[in-house]
């Protein structure tokens, strides 16, 4: 398929039952809310999870998908053995990281690249020769920043009324030093869950992005197919198995690019009910499919 030719708008609708879906590490790790007590998603959280299953599809995949690997790899599912980004970016790019082909080679072979963008920010990357001659340091080497717009952007998640957070003190760990007799104060800890919730979170591609990224129809189709399957494989203590689960997945491809309606008029089109049910105003022209949760 070709580059992506047609806006696409989207919106997500997740349910969460007796789960932190995402910890803020300066409230000690309490469930996110806004000041209002509606429970919030980051959106860096979200595209963390797209990015898992878009990775988990690659190696699905048998990795033989050359042009979908990721990029941003989180530590835990690491199936390069890189250590950092920029040992990844050195693996792939070899001596072309830092040259006027970076972007271009970084959006063909990672499909998180493409789509949300990445900035590489490189130390000590040598100079062309052209450059070399203005503003280079003794040993010839200079820092870059070589910044990549996606055309895929992801809001964060909000509930749609506000949620109540329940806190447990639990014990984490046993004694590990001494005679046992006696446990530690950092044995003890405490342990917060949303109860009951029903978020959403909305999403765009933009066309006119997507030719800089070389973002396709096809890539937009691999995300829409990610996105009902949102938190399987994501499960920890925090959000034991089940307690998190994509209910609709409502997608918007308009006739053309600039699209035929503004983003903000197509998400708030949508209208959902405490319990998760949903309402879709009517616009004329744009016809939405609805994708149930996996």
């Amino acid at each position: 398929m070709g580059i992506l030719q047609n806006k696409v708008d989207f919106a997500v609708i997740l349910r969460v039952r007796n789960a932190n879906p995402n910890g803020d590490p300066l409230n000690g790790n309490r469930p996110r809310t806004d000041y209002s007590n509606f429970g919030e998603i980051s959106d860096v959280c979200i595209k963390r999870k797209v990015r898992d299953r878009l990775l988990e599809r690659w190696l699905a995949n048998g990795k033989q998908d050359d042009g979908n690997m990721i990029f941003v790899q989180s530590d835990d599912r690491n199936e390069d053995g890189a250590k950092s980004l920029r040992a990844r970016a050195e693996t792939v790019l070899g001596s072309k990281l830092g040259s006027d082909q970076t972007a271009k080679l970084a959006c063909e072979k990672w499909i998180d690249v493409r789509a949300f963008g990445q900035l590489f920010a490189l130390k000590n990357v040598k100079k062309s020769s052209k450059k070399a001659e203005e503003g280079a340091s003794s040993d010839g080497d200079t820092g870059i920043s070589i910044g990549i717009r996606g055309p895929v952007t992801v809001q964060s998640a909000f509930s749609v009324e506000p949620v109540e957070i329940t806190s447990i003190q639990i014990t984490k760990s046993v004694s590990g030093e001494g005679d046992g007799s006696k446990r530690g104060s950092d044995t003890m800890g405490m342990k917060h869950r949303i109860d009951k919730g029903i978020y959403v979170f909305y999403g765009s591609m933009n066309p006119q992005l997507a030719e800089r990224t070389g973002f396709s129809d096809n890539d937009a189709d691999i995300i829409k197919e990610v996105l009902p399957r949102l938190f399987e494989n994501d499960e920890s203590s925090a959000r034991p198995a089940g307690s998190m689960a994509v209910l609709k997945v409502i997608w918007w491809k308009h006739n053309c690019k600039p699209g035929q309606y503004s983003s903000a008029r197509v998400h708030s089109s949508l209208n959902i009910n405490p319990g998760g049910d949903f309402g879709l105003d009517n616009l004329k022209g744009l016809e939405p499919e609805i994708i149930d949760g996996f």
